[in-house]
Order: structure tokens, then sequence, then C-alpha cells
């Protein structure tokens, strides 16, 4: 989410699709602010979509491709989280697809949906145009932890992962063809998305993050579709952990010295951007350190829990 008002359109273009393995199609962001990259997963039966795009107007364009993609298979919908340009478009497949998230999602479009559709609003004309009718839907089907949906030849797997990126995180495995959607838990060229907005929004947590992205990378995945920037190869997930990992320890670091937020802010903007100059959404970086802060605190004190609880002892 940016912090200056959006001047250009945030279009989805599925004139600019392409097929990353057999049957798997990308729509790509195309470096478009507020544009995700837009999964369509076919098998014999059935095609799955993975996000929706900002608002009913980009959603309508996403399923016609899907519609013309599908020739006659049945279609589902699936979101990677529920933030608005890749949830906020649902209500267009109602009556043409099958919703399924995660319960932690589904509880996240209920509790912070109305306040983030407002919040985006509020982020330019082009994006409030977009965001014009919104209907937040409820899904059709909810899961916990893991959902293996058979599309005929081919199952793909929808996996919860627990907070990080936001609280209700999902990631969409394609076993056979070794593509893996992984929604914002990892972008392509910049820096991680993270949406620290106290005392409205804390569920992020760069803690929890590294770890689901070792558990992803542990699994092997060929090909990487982030939530925005350019398909990858598996080392996105090591570089995505790596910048998490530099930014929590050196956020830490700091932070057990006494030194300020602000004044830690300014010391990691300055020695993250000298290692990645060309990576975008510089204004992430502050949030990051706020988040870790926080993880910083709830770090301290489960030690001093440890602490006592090993003196009583």
């Amino acid at each position: 989410m940016p912090f200056e008002p959006l001047v250009h359109e945030p279009a989805v273009d599925p004139g600019q699709a392409v097929e990353v393995a057999r049957d798997v199609v990308v729509i790509p962001n195309r470096g478009v602010e507020l544009v995700p990259n837009i999964g369509v997963i076919g098998g014999t039966r059935s095609v799955l979509v993975v996000d929706t795009g900002l608002g009913p107007r980009n959603a309508e364009k996403v399923l016609a491709f899907a519609v013309e993609h599908a020739r006659g298979r049945r279609l589902y919908l699936t979101t990677t989280h529920f933030h608005p340009e890749h949830a906020f478009g649902a209500q267009v497949f109602a009556d043409q697809a099958t919703y399924l998230v995660n319960s932690a999602q589904a509880a996240d479009l209920v509790h912070k949906g109305p306040g983030y559709l407002e919040m985006f609003r509020g982020l330019g004309a082009p994006v409030a145009r977009n965001l014009e009718d919104v209907e937040l839907i409820a899904p059709d089907v909810v899961y916990e932890d893991g959902y293996d949906l058979d599309l005929g030849g081919r199952v793909v797997r929808l996996g919860a992962t627990g907070r990080a990126h936001s609280q209700g995180d999902q990631v969409v495995t394609v076993p056979d063809a070794g593509v893996l959607f992984t929604g914002d838990l990892v972008e392509a060229g910049q820096f991680a998305i993270f949406p620290w907005f106290p005392p409205y929004d804390t569920d992020v947590s760069g803690s929890r993050w590294i770890e689901v992205l070792r558990r992803l990378d542990a699994a092997g995945p060929d090909l990487v579709v982030p939530g925005h920037g350019d398909v990858s190869g598996r080392r996105i997930l090591t570089d995505v952990r790596e910048y998490l990992e530099l930014l929590r320890d050196e956020t830490w670091r700091r932070r057990d010295s006494a030194l300020p937020e602000e004044t830690i802010a300014a010391e990691l903007e300055a020695l993250v951007i000298e290692r990645h100059p060309e990576w975008e959404g510089r204004d992430w970086i502050a949030k990051g350190v706020g988040c870790f802060c926080a993880d910083h605190s709830g770090h301290q004190a489960a030690g001093a829990g440890e602490t006592a609880e090993s003196a009583s002892a």
C-alpha cells in the first residue's frame, strides 16, 4: 500500500497473460502499483483463479479471461490474503465460481475489510474509482490449515501459513508443475510490504514471516509467483528471507542499545538501500522496523518468562 496518492490506473491487463507451466497462467502486474500477479490454474474438470485485482472493474476482466480459458470447466476462486488489490473483487465471481479461503482470512475480511476499504479509497481518485460498489462477500468454503482442491488430473494445495504478512496468509501450490503462488509473503524487486498500522492493524509479524519463508523454501518449488514483481526461481525465497533477517537482526541490535525507533529506522533505511539500491517500496522499511521493534519486545518478554520459570523451578 502506497503512502502517496496514486495518479495512474491500477488496471489488470489479461492481454499480457503468460503460461508459466502447463495450464498454469499468470496475468502479470507489469510493475504497476496496486496490481497483483493473478493466477489461472487448470485441470481437466475445473479452473482455479488466484486473486481478483482491485475492485469489481478489474475482477470483471479477470473473470472474463478465466471463463474463456476454462472453456466450460467449473470455476473456483481463492485469494492469497484479504488486502484490497488481492480480494476486493470477489463479488464479481459470486454466481460463477466457488470461493475458498482459510478461516483466518475469512475473519480478516469481516473484521478488517471495511477499514481497509476506507483507507484505500483515500489513496487517490484512480483507486477510489476502482473501489466503487465493492461488496465484501463471505467465502463459500472455509478451511482451517490446508485444502486439497482436485481440478481433475491435478490437485492444487491451498495452505494457510499462519500469521506473517497478515493473519490469514495463504499460499497456493501446484505440485505437478512445481509452481508456488505466495501473495505478498514474497515481492520481487521491492522491499517487503509491512502493513504495520498501529493501533488499527498489528497482525503482521516479521519473525513468523521468516519462519514461513524457511518452510516454503524447504518444499523446493521450481517457480515462485510473488504478490508483485516478476515470476522467479526458488532463490527469491532466500533473498526475501535474508532481507527480513537482516532487518530483524539490525533492528534488535540497535533496540538492545536503547536507540529510539526513529533513529533505528533512519539507520536501517540507509543500510538496506545501500544493499538493494534497485529495489522499490522504500517507505516499507520503516514500517518493517516498527514491526520488528514490537517483535523484539515480545521476544524479550518471552525470554524473561522462561528465565523466571527456570528460577522458580
